[in-house]
């Protein structure tokens, strides 16, 4: 087994609540096994370049409770190439680094596998808001953008309510509806739209409106995940054939900001320490997971290669308790 002496963190892809949890923790976890930690600006990019850092107990100090990354985030086209990567390992190399710990998304993913199958060993943590990467059952951020997302909504009902409205909240999570179905049912929402929603289980909110005012009600949240699209459409709709006002509320960026939960900087911690104890252990090319209550890890591939499809029964759950 090669000895670990050195090891370098990165964040990649789109910031998430805890990413300076996980960063303190693999820093801490490093120092605590008498090795030597880096860390790596700006992503790939900075990998690539040679934008290391080295990292003390102190370089972590009161990052908890912040959100976005202290390490900074950036695509790096010119990683993306098999040139690219090999001259990302090479500056690795050169700073002595002898393992990486990325924390980030499914893409992010892909650049630490690209790394691996040259040699280079990598351990990947998630990091994104989206919750949509498939080999584990929460990844860092989820909870906080929901957290954030649902006192929006909530904020919004309260204006609906004075205007006698019809806002159509659109929630981040590209194609995936984990923050939309979670926020919705928090939120109450008198529908809710998701990407892995059949065509007919979409609720059709001209009808859900019409029935609402039948019933006497006189405000409305719908909430619309990003993939699905269609807002202009559906507000146009909703105002030509029901007459209420309808308003657009994209909450974009603010849900990947903010001090993250207890719970976000919990699994961060866990994890972290785990890719350290990963890398130690001599295993290479994995990602750090949550499965049944559990921090493990799985090789990137496999764990790249699962699907994770959308519990049916919260959907039904969903479309129960919107009537």
């Amino acid at each position: 087994m090669k000895s670990i002496n050195t090891i370098a963190v990165l964040t990649s892809g789109g910031d998430a609540p805890g990413m300076n949890a996980a960063i303190r923790a693999v820093v801490r976890e490093g120092i605590f096994n008498d090795l030597k930690v880096l860390g790596v600006r700006k992503g790939f990019n900075g990998l690539l370049h040679g934008d290391f850092v080295e990292m003390t107990a102190r370089s972590v100090s009161d990052t908890l409770g912040r959100g976005g990354t202290i390490l900074q985030t950036a695509r790096s086209h010119e990683f993306h190439s098999p040139e690219g990567v090999k001259a990302a390992a090479e500056q690795a190399k050169y700073f002595g680094v002898d393992g990486l710990v990325v924390i980030g998304g499914d893409g992010s993913f892909r650049g630490a596998r690209d790394l691996s199958d040259i040699g280079f060993p990598v351990i990947g943590i998630p990091g994104t808001i989206d919750n949509d990467i498939p080999c584990t059952d929460y990844t860092i951020g989820f909870d906080t953008a929901l957290n954030t997302a649902m006192q929006a909504v909530d904020k919004i009902r309260d204006t609906a309510s004075s205007h006698h409205r019809c806002n159509i909240v659109e929630v981040m999570g590209r194609n995936s509806g984990q923050i939309a179905i979670n926020v919705g049912i928090a939120s109450g929402a008198e529908a809710i739209i998701i990407p892995e929603m059949k065509l007919e289980e979409r609720p059709d909110i001209v009808n859900v409106i019409n029935e609402g005012i039948r019933r006497g009600k006189t405000h409305f949240i719908i909430v619309l995940a990003e993939g699905v699209g269609g807002s202009e459409e559906l507000k146009a709709r909703a105002e030509q054939e029901t007459g209420i006002d309808t308003r657009i509320n994209v909450l974009g960026y603010m849900q990947r900001g903010g001090s993250p939960t207890v719970q976000d900087r919990v699994m961060a911690s866990l994890m972290g320490v785990h890719a350290v104890q990963t890398l130690l252990a001599g295993k290479s090319s994995r990602i750090v997971g949550l499965k049944e209550g559990k921090v493990y890890d799985i090789d990137i591939a496999e764990g790249l290669a699962i699907q994770k499809p959308m519990d049916r029964k919260i959907i039904e759950i969903a479309m129960n308790l919107s009537i």
